[in-house]
């Protein structure tokens, strides 16, 4: 398969917004209620492809999964309940979507890939990520990928579970 890893751009916002919908609704119809209080919208996906942080996935040029990463941008990981592995520079990400003719393909895992792939291109070793303790899906895929389990994060009044994994150094 030829995916590619790739910056969003403005105009792709229509087809990013439709996958995250679906998402949105799987989430609801999976009996979770993150995502459910109207996070994300359109409005933060054109917040992330501003500051250059929205990545799409693609397969023959056609959008199939979205996500958003950033270097050091979560100021509420500083305010963990427990405490992170590292304390160096890390990438973060959120809003982990796949368009739904593309589920059960492993394709979350593939974002992550390229997420790794992202971060040691940028020489930093640690990825952070947080989920709502109701996401099954994701809560598997941090522990197949080696994420570990370091604490709580608070986002709009929830509790989230905070992982990270630091990757290997090469020198």
């Amino acid at each position: 398969m030829n995916y590619q890893f790739r910056k969003a751009t403005i105009t792709e916002i229509p087809q990013i917004w439709a996958i995250l919908q679906k998402a949105i609704k799987r989430r609801k119809e999976d009996g979770s209620n993150q995502w459910q209080d109207g996070y994300p919208n359109p409005e933060v996906i054109q917040k992330d492809i501003e500051k250059e942080a929205g990545f799409v996935l693609t397969l023959n040029e056609e959008i199939i999964g979205y996500t958003a990463v950033m270097i050091n941008d979560e100021p509420e990981y500083a305010n963990i309940i427990g405490q992170w592995l590292t304390n160096e520079d890390f990438v973060v990400f959120h809003r982990v979507a796949i368009d739904e003719a593309h589920l059960g393909k492993g394709l979350s895992k593939t974002i992550l890939n390229f997420i790794e792939a992202f971060a040691l291109s940028n020489k930093i070793y640690s990825i952070k990520a947080d989920t709502n303790f109701d996401n099954i899906a994701m809560l598997k895929i941090f522990e197949k990928l080696g994420y570990q389990l370091c604490g709580e994060v608070y986002f709009r009044g929830s509790a989230r579970k905070a992982f990270e994994k630091v990757l290997p150094q090469y020198s």
